[in-house]
């Protein structure tokens, strides 16, 4: 029988981003994927250049569609845009049983900002409590936390500790966004930090890094995996995911990884 996991975000279309790279990375790690669109984008590897809001009836419709018929073993949730949005998941994910994995999506690779001001305090308060897992970068940190950006690892670790008494079980403190030779993610609990370190790749290709890493997590977590155990699965697929981003050359601008760098070349 096949593990299902779910995901909840935009529609990314040039499909590096978003929705497209979620079930992508849900089928690499061998789980079958449903979804539920929450925003609609028209984007390329350049810029987004129009984001329209699905209204909060047909998201609702959406879940219940999926909730009601699969047996959904563990949720993802990415862009969400509006706080509306962010009440109507919520309210939907607090009856939920299983693993959630919650990615604050808030700027594009391309600088777009997709999630207004007006929406991060619902964010903080509504969903984040519920999450199993809180997957953010140095920057959706800062914002989360409203205080200047990590320059350092200790301050970066710091910052995970604080995201944590916001309600989530646990942060993943991603490292894309540093300097250095090597990127270190830090996944975060009350009772431990693991790090997990792989050598930085020199590639403009990295559109969709975030929502393929937490998807897949997403994954493992579908499959009976630990927590750890999932996050570690995730964290060396993407990083050979990025090497081999470059051999898809799709686009001209911030290109994808390659979700499917195990089957084919």
């Amino acid at each position: 029988m096949a593990s299902i996991a779910l995901t909840i975000a935009g529609s990314d279309s040039a499909g590096g981003a978003g929705i497209q790279a979620d079930l992508k990375a849900f089928a690499a790690q061998g789980v079958y994927g449903a979804s539920v669109i929450t925003v609609v984008t028209a984007q390329n590897t350049h810029s987004v250049t129009a984001v329209y809001p699905v209204i909060t009836d047909v998201i609702e419709a959406q879940i219940e569609a999926v909730l009601s018929d699969l047996d959904v073993k563990a949720i993802k949730i990415g862009m969400l845009g509006m706080p509306d949005v962010i009440q109507c998941v919520s309210k939907r994910m607090s009856t939920y049983p299983g693993p959630i994995v919650l990615d604050p999506v808030m700027v594009s690779k391309s600088g777009a900002t997709l999630l207004p001001e007006e929406a991060i305090d619902t964010l903080r308060t509504s969903l984040i409590p519920q999450a199993t897992l809180l997957t953010p970068n140095i920057p959706e940190a800062a914002v989360l936390l409203d205080t200047a950006k990590a320059d350092c690892d200790s301050e970066f670790k710091a910052q995970g500790k604080k995201l944590l008494s916001m309600g989530a079980r646990a942060v993943l403190m991603k490292a894309g966004h540093q300097s250095g030779e090597f990127c270190t993610d830090w996944l975060i609990t009350r009772d431990s930090e693991v790090a997990l370190s792989a050598p930085r790749v020199d590639t403009k290709n990295t559109h969709g890094t975030g929502c393929s890493y937490s998807a897949a997590i997403a994954a493992g977590l579908a499959k009976g995996q630990t927590l750890e155990e999932a996050t570690r699965t995730a964290h060396k697929w993407l990083h050979q995911a990025i090497v081999e981003a470059d051999k898809l050359q799709i686009g001209h601008g911030h290109g994808p990884v390659h979700h499917f760098h195990r089957v084919w070349k």
